[in-house]
């Protein structure tokens, strides 16, 4: 098969192309600041059970924080920013291997999307390193 010229720079621009967006793609990973929803896998377990693989959808991101030192107790004032859930759904998936007396039904949230916001105790675990 004999390509003419314009057919064969097409081509080439083509490939040129996506060899673009897969390097824009991984710089943008790396350098990415805010939260989004990702695919995300674990184990759920519970006593009683046998752990279960489950790929669902969570937050994942970067999200602009800060900390500035204060005179008085406790000496710093914190703005702890994280990614979490904004917008979620429940899913149930059931455990294989449970006792008896152990219900197999575990859990999970779905993100559906995410954000930035001050870290709450109450749903998202806010230890930093």
């Amino acid at each position: 098969m004999h390509l003419h010229p314009p057919s064969l720079s097409f081509l080439l621009l083509l490939v040129a192309g996506a060899a673009v967006v897969c390097v824009t793609m991984t710089t943008t990973l790396h350098s990415f600041r805010g939260c989004a929803v990702r695919e995300f896998s674990f184990v759920a377990q519970k006593p009683g059970c046998k752990g279960l693989r489950i790929t669902t959808e969570a937050c994942w991101g970067r999200c602009h924080t800060w900390e500035k030192p204060v005179p008085d107790p406790p000496y710093i004032h914190r703005q702890h920013h994280v990614c979490t859930y904004n917008r979620t759904r429940y899913m149930t998936a059931r455990l294989p291997g449970c006792q008896p007396d152990v219900s197999p039904l575990y859990h999970y949230p779905v993100a559906l999307h995410c954000h930035c916001t001050v870290c709450s105790t109450q749903d998202t675990e806010c230890e930093t390193f």
